[in-house]
């Protein structure tokens, strides 16, 4: 029998790409624009606010994941790793790895085909924090990643769109990362600080 599953938190992400990152304007759904620096190096961390898959609690649990592609990111190719909340047991940890695998559909199945190289999963603890319109995580010794709304007239303090990002099509906004935005594992290191971010909330589900 399936196992349906559902959560609701946000997420950001901080790549190495000038504001704003040509995968989101390319002139073709299938190939996305080459990078700015020529390769990518992007961070994703989520938040769950509430979630379950089946009946596993995922209330307050944190995911982040990593990448590396050589080129645009539609061409695959992509290094990429992952790490859970080391605050997840056996049964959350197994759900967390379906959902944000793709194995159990969803948004993050349309990932799953990109990449290559995975590096696997690492239980770490993660710090998550949302202050006002700013988002940041970290993994001591590993991560330490934060964005901030790109800067705007709007009286809001906030530009988005709605670029079909997978994560959430309808709505994505611009943002920027904040200095100190930095990744060190498996190999690869990068300082994404001044450079692309976005952020927005999360509202998925699915069957597996």
């Amino acid at each position: 029998m399936a196992t349906s599953w559902q959560l609701s938190g946000s997420y950001f992400e901080n790549c190495n790409c000038d504001v704003v990152c040509p995968c989101l304007v390319s002139t073709n759904a299938q190939l996305t624009s080459k990078p700015t620096q020529g390769v990518c190096d992007v961070a994703l961390v989520f938040h769950i606010d509430k979630g379950n898959f089946g009946d596993v609690r995922l209330d307050g649990l944190n995911v982040a994941m990593v990448a590396h592609t050589p080129g645009p990111m539609a061409q695959g190719n992509w290094t990429a790793a992952a790490y859970i909340d080391e605050r997840a047991d056996e049964r959350q940890t197994e759900a967390l790895g379906a959902i944000f695998t793709g194995a159990a559909g969803g948004p993050m199945a349309a990932f799953a085909p990109m990449i290559s190289t995975n590096l696997g999963a690492k239980k770490v603890p993660i710090k998550y924090q949302i202050d006002g319109k700013k988002r940041s995580a970290e993994i001591a010794g590993v991560m330490h990643m934060a964005v901030e709304p790109l800067p705007t007239m709007r009286e809001d303090g906030e530009m988005s769109m709605a670029t079909g990002h997978p994560v959430n099509p309808d709505w994505l906004a611009l943002a920027v990362g904040v200095e100190g935005s930095t990744f060190r594992d498996h190999g690869m290191s990068w300082d994404n600080s001044r450079r692309n971010g976005h952020y927005a909330p999360i509202s998925w589900s699915g069957q597996h």
